[in-house]
């Protein structure tokens, strides 16, 4: 079991995959021992990621981002691309598990499809269970073979995530209907939402070099509480109504018209621009609080990915960005009469 699990974190196993999809390592800038370059026909992509410089044994191998020693300089790898069809693909898929979707395609079916559909993707993210469960798959799927296809996974990675994934999903199924009413239950619940996240966040194992996934984590948990926060004032205060059907999304769909798409962009780009101003302000705020409590020269960019500044500013800024985008932008489109 050992050497299986070593083997499934071998770099040359992505590397085989990289291959296999058409994306191969591209010469060093300099003159290579066979003077050899890249092919005619043979487009250079864009540099994946931030590779860790290799040294010692094995520094001659590809890179793909798995190594785990510190290094004193960064390694940009550059590739070969040979199919760009899985080029786009995988890059589109990527896209999937980072900040622009999530802050886009949640916030768009909130404002314009159904709040009640939105939480349900939001907390548990299979609703109805076939359907969300069949989305779930591809989404996930999709997004584990894009981290490896960008070298910044091993292939032990993505599987133990699926495994997780699916022991959480056996354990959880029973109470998901508790858990999603969870947001009217308790004047205590903010509190526990945001106090369990953030310790999460703030104990997330921590590398040998920085890895901008302690920061990634943060920004997704602290969003999943911002939202989740909103829902709950929206409840408190009655702002929205429950539905009286448990398929709202699916039976009142109203007929797609041009005024109709006129007021989903209106509502769109109303909501992007305020979410956009209120994490700049409060991003801009808590790093200013924070740089000033710890006694951090502003213009130390470095300083950002310190522990206990990265966590913070992080959390708070994207839980006020979830709470303006359940809460906020729809009293917004309330007064505008957008809705």
């Amino acid at each position: 079991m050992a050497e299986l699990l070593w083997s499934l974190q071998d770099s040359q196993l992505v590397a085989r995959f990289q291959r296999r999809c058409g994306l191969f390592p591209a010469p060093d800038e300099g003159p290579s021992e066979n003077g050899a370059g890249p092919a005619d026909g043979e487009a250079r992509a864009p540099a994946l990621g931030h590779l860790p410089a290799a040294k010692g044994k094995g520094a001659g191998e590809p890179a793909n981002g798995l190594r785990r020693l510190a290094a004193p300089q960064a390694y940009v790898q550059k590739y070969i691309v040979k199919n760009y069809f899985y080029y786009y693909l995988f890059r589109f898929s990527a896209a999937l598990g980072q900040e622009v979707f999530y802050i886009t395609f949640l916030p768009f079916t909130h404002w314009n499809i159904d709040p009640y559909l939105s939480r349900r993707l939001t907390i548990i993210w299979v609703y109805p269970f076939v359907l969300g469960l069949m989305m779930a798959v591809v989404f996930s799927t999709l997004v584990g073979l894009s981290r490896l296809y960008t070298g910044m996974h091993t292939v032990l990675d993505v599987l133990g995530g699926i495994l997780i994934t699916a022991v959480l999903i056996v354990l959880t199924y029973p109470a998901w209907t508790l858990i999603d009413r969870l947001d009217s239950a308790s004047p205590l619940l903010p509190v526990c939402v945001l106090v369990v996240p953030f310790l999460l966040c703030y104990n997330y194992p921590v590398s040998d070099y920085y890895s901008p996934t302690r920061a990634d984590t943060t920004t997704i948990l602290a969003a999943g509480a911002g939202v989740t926060i909103g829902f709950w004032i929206n409840h408190f205060f009655q702002l929205v109504s429950e539905p009286t059907e448990s398929l709202p999304v699916v039976q009142n769909i109203p007929p797609l018209t041009t005024e109709l798409l006129a007021v989903g962009l209106a509502k769109f780009t109303v909501g992007i621009v305020l979410i956009l101003l209120v994490r700049q302000l409060v991003q801009k705020l808590s790093l200013q609080v924070l740089y000033s409590w710890f006694k951090v020269v502003t213009r130390n960019k470095e300083a950002r990915r310190r522990l206990e500044i990265e966590v913070p500013y992080k959390f708070v800024t994207y839980t006020s960005v979830g709470i303006c985008a359940t809460t906020f932008v729809p009293m917004l489109h309330r007064f505008l009469g957008l809705l």
